[in-house]
């Protein structure tokens, strides 16, 4: 497992763009003597899945593992760093797909001994919007599934411990750009003018007030600007700006209310600033939601199977960043998983950082979780 992610951190591509690593994926198969139908190519993409029949009726589990990268400068140091500039291995999708490799291969050689099938989903993109999910369920990938799990390495928890969390467990996510155009002229006369930079410091104010005055206090929403584009001369008022924003939400009322809270912002800020707005609103990835009956039942699955190198099993708080397993969540029910993987004897950074790393050690436990997993499951019936 470690010989393959280091491979696989060498060599990172970009969402969409994994054309490598679904062939070492495919090839990973097709190399071994193993009695599983691997398909490719899923809805036209990167997508690869892979199903594991024991030939005995019985439940289909799937089990997703995504292999995209980021496109980020690695800074790391370490023997394996990125080969591949500007691209980076920064959120563990290397260790998602090293680990669930030898896992298929274990689980393929022992079908024998469950019932019913597992389908592996080998899935590209889900860094980048739309999602490759959306496309692997597009083609089918869920006929016949009655349940889906998934892992996260989590860089920033404590290695050796498994979290789980039912019920809402990640955001949903938005995002705009915004283009502001108002009237140029010269910064001495600005009654002559609509000031374009004003109108959108006033929108990024007023959006302030969305949170605070229109969400549910026991709900959750975050909107951010991310980018403020008006760079121009200190004497010439700007006719146009353009702002970029990330918004999350923990609900679909809460996202529908932000959403239609920042486009009344937009109209206020033309008619009092007699400026145009173009807004280009996009809503992608859903809320995360664990199924509580599915995921009560994997957290007993792991609280009463023995697992040496897991010291404990617990309920984690909810996680801001928004996560594209929830097109499965929202299809079948599902749970997402959380293996800590805080590195030893040196600095811990978060995902999507220049110096992201993973406790390699944290493979082998996200094989044993998910094998615990996959078995019991299957042998419930």
């Amino acid at each position: 497992m470690i010989e393959i992610r280091r491979y696989l951190h060498e060599h990172p591509e970009l969402s969409f763009h994994e054309t490598e690593t679904a062939k070492y994926i495919v090839d990973f198969y097709k190399n071994k003597d193993l009695d599983v139908t691997v398909e490719s190519h899923i809805n036209g993409e990167n997508g690869v899945i892979v199903t594991i029949d024991s030939g005995k009726p019985g439940k289909t589990l799937a089990i997703r593992a995504d292999f995209d990268a980021l496109p980020i400068e690695e800074a790391t140091d370490l023997p394996f760093a990125s080969k591949n500039e500007g691209v980076m291995h920064s959120c563990g999708h290397d260790a998602h797909t090293a680990y669930m490799l030898v896992l298929a291969e274990t689980l393929a050689e022992m079908k024998e001994q469950l019932h019913g099938k597992i389908k592996v989903f080998h899935q590209p993109a889900e860094e980048t919007p739309p999602g490759g999910a959306i496309g692997m369920i597009k083609a089918g990938c869920l006929e016949g599934v009655d349940n889906v799990a998934g892992i996260h390495v989590m860089s920033t928890f404590p290695f050796g411990k498994v979290f789980y969390r039912e019920g809402e467990v990640q955001t949903a996510r938005s995002f705009f750009k915004l283009t502001i155009k108002g009237k140029g002229g010269h910064g001495s006369s600005p009654h002559e003018a609509n000031d374009a930079i004003v109108a959108g410091s006033y929108f990024v104010t007023m959006l302030q007030t969305v949170i605070s005055r229109r969400i549910n206090p026991f709900d959750m929403g975050v909107v951010t600007i991310g980018s403020f584009d008006a760079k121009g001369q200190f004497n010439i008022i700007k006719d146009q700006v353009v702002l970029e924003g990330d918004i999350r939400s923990m609900s679909a009322k809460a996202r529908e209310v932000i959403d239609g809270e920042i486009k009344k912002v937009c109209k206020g800020v033309e008619a009092a600033f007699s400026v145009t707005c173009e807004l280009d609103y996009t809503t992608d990835y859903p809320v995360l939601y664990n199924d509580p009956a599915f995921t009560r039942q994997v957290a007993e699955i792991l609280k009463n199977t023995k697992l040496d190198r897991v010291e404990s099993v617990e309920i984690t708080a909810p996680i801001p960043p928004s996560e594209d397993f929830s097109y499965f969540a929202e299809k079948v029910p599902s749970t997402f998983i959380y293996v800590g993987a805080e590195v030893e004897d040196k600095a811990v950074y978060p995902h999507h950082h220049p110096k992201f790393d993973i406790n390699e050690k944290t493979l082998l436990i996200c094989a044993e979780v998910m094998g615990s997993i996959v078995v019991d499951y299957l042998n419930q019936a």
